[in-house]
């Protein structure tokens, strides 16, 4: 039985700081999130970075040098930096990061979508500040931009700098696009494929969503050319992740994906969320992915070779 890899995604920019109590905002926050989550048992953590004085969404690479050195320093865990950003920042802004710091694996969003998390204004009476209602609504006219061009230019700059995609499947055509770009030379297999459901403008997150876009992924792709791992928004993250775990996938849990651990109950930590799958995967006798493990099963460089700590042996 191929072991289990369990990420943990730690802040993202969908929700906002009114949202919840308990989301990082700062890179200290962040960090300390993620390295939490990775000795709660998460291999792998995904990080975004936010303005440390009201919480924005930001693509500045100091803040996610400081963030990734710091759970660098911390933990083993491997580390995907996004490229999806925001609705406020540019393709441009969005892979800075990522081709200056050389992370082992970066998201790259597979296809354009209506990416609607609007309905969550309605959820805020009072704003801690005055971006998070406007942010959210202007939502509801939004285009998330991945064209056959970006999807191209950012594969090529990953391939350059070492870092493994982690390719974000949030429809079914996007598994098209990934047959393309294998099919041009732009990827190359063995691939790492993230389903991502739930998402207002995506696929919905049901169980037979997900057996389509793993049936549809063996048939197009090959069985033995990709992995693939499930984030699931919402209150649907815990049944979806069981789902995955009985189909010999991946889980990705954390406060981007939910912010709740139970109806009506927030969770304080994306480790809690870690310890679930923990709990649920002891229970089904599936055994978990070190970090060390998670790099083997998908092929990525080491953390000796991330870019931030190259720097460091530099100096």
């Amino acid at each position: 039985m191929s072991k289990l890899i369990i990420t943990a995604a730690v802040t993202g920019s969908v929700h906002t700081p009114s949202l919840s109590p308990y989301l990082p905002l700062t890179p200290e926050q962040i960090a300390a999130d993620a390295v939490a989550a990775a000795k709660a048992g998460a291999a792998l953590v995904h990080v975004h970075a936010r303005d440390p004085q009201n919480g924005k969404p930001s693509a500045d690479p100091k803040l996610y040098e400081e963030i990734v050195t710091r759970i660098s320093a911390a933990t083993d865990a491997a580390i995907c930096i996004t490229t999806g950003g925001s609705k406020e920042m540019t393709v441009a802004e969005r892979a800075r990061s990522v081709a200056l710091l050389k992370p082992e694996l970066a998201s790259l969003n597979t296809g354009s979508m209506n990416f609607a998390i609007h309905p969550l204004a309605g959820k805020i009476k009072e704003p801690k500040y005055d971006w998070e209602i406007p942010f959210l609504q202007a939502t509801e006219d939004w285009i998330f931009p991945n064209t056959f061009k970006t999807l191209a230019e950012f594969a090529t700059f990953m391939t350059a700098a070492g870092t493994k995609p982690e390719l974000e499947v949030y429809d079914a055509g996007m598994l098209s696009n990934v047959q393309f770009l294998l099919s041009t030379g732009v990827l190359k297999p063995p691939i790492h494929l993230q389903f991502v459901l739930g998402i207002l403008g995506g696929m919905q997150a049901t169980v037979g969503n997900l057996v389509f876009l793993h049936e549809s992924a063996c048939r197009m792709i090959g069985e033995k050319n990709f992995t693939w791992s499930l984030s699931a928004a919402g209150r649907a993250q815990l049944p979806m992740m069981a789902t995955a775990m009985g189909m010999g996938g991946n889980v990705r849990v954390g406060l981007e994906d939910n912010l709740y651990l139970a109806p009506k109950v927030l969770a304080k930590s994306s480790a809690e969320q870690v310890e679930r799958i923990m709990t649920i995967a002891a229970a089904l006798s599936i055994p978990v992915a070190t970090p060390a493990e998670a790099r083997q099963i998908l092929g990525l460089k080491g953390a000796a070779a991330v870019g931030w700590a190259q720097k460091s042996a530099a100096e």
